[in-house]
């Protein structure tokens, strides 16, 4: 599908209700059309969300409004230095996606609202306190990253790089310079805290343990968790892992290997790049269009 020249999506800047500004992009169609589902994009941790623009642009093509939007402290959300900045993988799921949720409700009033979520993003979904208004949500490679969840052949370097590099360089920084690194965005310290912890469940995380009850269970909606077999982040465990906390909503975990599009390699990042919008977007959009996989869908799906 050749998409048509790309829209301009409007900058906004939403505030949090602790009053952090959140900055987004909007993808808004002239004509408001009651039945027209608006697709919120949550971010990989410390990803921008311009890496998601290509695919903000496809779901537009096709009939959605699209909000995008940066956690505080990356992007469109970051102020000045983090060397001290306060933020945590919860602040990201209960205050910022909160937020965006809560916009879309005014901006979109009466749409129906659906959930795209890349690793972490898939998380922040079942954070927000408004997540019972979700119709349908998308999952490719989420997971909180406990490490003994990583694909085995790679776990100890990862763990080497992610569980004790990145926080030894945090310690010193005071926040983790990823940018200079070439290990993502800049990142602050709560969240590097809540990703090296080495315990298996969100609640024991330490911005989890602070939630007390938490919010998944809100969340109603159609799942779809998209995995593919050579992410080292998103192995079976990791996916079911985190599927496990949306008890409320109907699951289905679809797992697709490279070759069943053609591909040697696609990994955790690649899902959204534009050179798959012909054999990896169409599975999410029948999803956010029908709440069902088309038949013809690559990939197999996880019994559970």
């Amino acid at each position: 599908m050749n998409l048509p020249t790309r829209p301009q999506p409007e900058a906004f800047s939403e505030p949090a209700a602790d009053g952090y500004p959140i900055g987004g992009f909007t993808w808004r169609h002239i004509r408001t059309d009651i039945e027209r589902p608006v697709v919120i994009i949550n971010a990989a941790t410390s990803v921008r969300c311009r890496h998601y623009s290509r695919f903000a642009d496809y779901l537009f093509a096709n009939g959605f409004d699209v909000i995008t939007y940066d956690y505080r402290g990356i992007g469109e959300s970051r102020s000045g230095s983090l060397r001290g900045f306060k933020a945590s993988w919860s602040d990201w799921g209960v205050l910022d996606f909160e937020a965006i949720l809560q916009r879309a409700q005014r901006e979109f009033a009466g749409q129906p609202i659906d959930v795209v979520g890349h690793s972490f993003g898939g998380c922040a979904a079942g954070l927000g306190k408004s997540g019972a208004v979700i119709r349908r949500l998308v999952t490719v490679g989420a997971q909180f990253a406990y490490w003994r969840d990583y694909e085995a052949s790679g776990r100890w370097r990862m763990l080497g790089k992610w569980h004790v590099v990145m926080p030894l360089v945090t310690a010193v920084c005071g926040y983790f310079p990823g940018k200079r690194m070439g290990w993502l965005e800049d990142t602050p310290t709560g969240v590097v805290r809540d990703w090296m912890m080495p315990t298996p469940t969100y609640e024991t995380r330490p911005s989890g343990r602070a939630l007390g009850e938490l919010p998944f269970a809100r969340v109603k909606a159609q799942v779809l968790a998209i995995s593919i077999t050579d992410d080292p982040f998103g192995t079976v465990p990791a996916i079911e892992r985190l599927l496990n906390y949306f008890k409320a909503s109907e699951r289905t975990h679809l797992r697709i290997a490279p070759e069943d599009i053609g591909e040697k390699e696609v990994g955790h990042f690649a899902f959204f790049r534009r050179q798959y919008q012909d054999r990896l977007w169409p599975i999410a959009l029948y999803w956010l269009q029908n709440g069902e996989l088309g038949a013809d869908t690559p990939g197999q799906q996880i019994m559970r």
